[in-house]
């Protein structure tokens, strides 16, 4: 029978473990080191005027992989992304603009439940997709399934043009034959273990068609 003092250690022990992997994770997913920017993009993402959104994202994404249920790996994923996406950013107010934006992402993973939710990325050869693609697979109820994602374009265009939504509704029955309500687009989902394949024959719909992976 374990003692008091012997619970103690062990709760203590599992938080230093805990942290331990969350700060390792952070250091995985933090591709832009300040303290040796190395070109003009990067310089404007430390410079001064971004101090305090960056110390809210890193506070932010700590938090998230305390407390979300989403997959840990899904957060360090997305949050590469982001990194290689805000690079692009060629003034203040897109760098501005992307911070609030990530900002918003991690809260959702951090205030909503995501147990009954499964993500897919999209993956071209092996690696991310050039043009990032994030499909979320939501069972609302027993015989309600919501199939939602985003296409990132050009941080640098308008806000309206910056992604392309995604939105349909089925059933446990019927998730092969999917018809995305923002696009009127048809596709065809197979799933396969870790994999989603996306497939469409209409023009015009390609942006989501391809292969994805399983975040579990």
């Amino acid at each position: 029978m374990l003692l008091k003092t012997d619970i103690n250690i062990i709760k203590k022990f599992g938080l230093i473990v805990l942290f331990g992997h969350c700060f390792t994770g952070m250091a995985h997913a933090n591709s832009i080191d300040c303290t040796q920017p190395k070109h003009a993009s990067q310089k404007q993402y430390c410079s001064k005027a971004l101090d305090e959104p960056r110390e809210k994202l890193d506070n932010l994404f700590l938090t998230a992989q305390l407390i979300t249920d989403a997959p840990v790996r899904l957060l360090i994923d997305t949050q590469t992304l982001w990194y290689n996406r805000i690079q692009q950013c060629k003034n203040l107010d897109c760098f501005k603009q992307q911070f609030e934006l990530r900002h918003e992402d991690l809260n959702i993973y951090t205030s909503m439940n995501q147990s009954l939710t499964q993500h897919f990325l999209k993956f071209e050869n092996g690696h991310f997709a050039a043009s990032p693609v994030h499909l979320k697979v939501h069972q609302l109820t027993k015989d309600r399934i919501k199939i939602e994602g985003i296409a990132y374009r050009n941080p640098n265009n308008r806000v309206e043009t910056q992604t392309i939504p995604f939105l349909a509704y089925t059933t446990p029955n019927q998730k092969t034959e999917i018809t995305d309500n923002e696009n009127d687009c048809k596709y065809t989902f197979n799933y396969s273990k870790a994999l989603l394949s996306v497939q469409t024959t209409q023009k015009g719909c390609e942006r989501f068609s391809g292969i994805y992976r399983l975040y579990d």
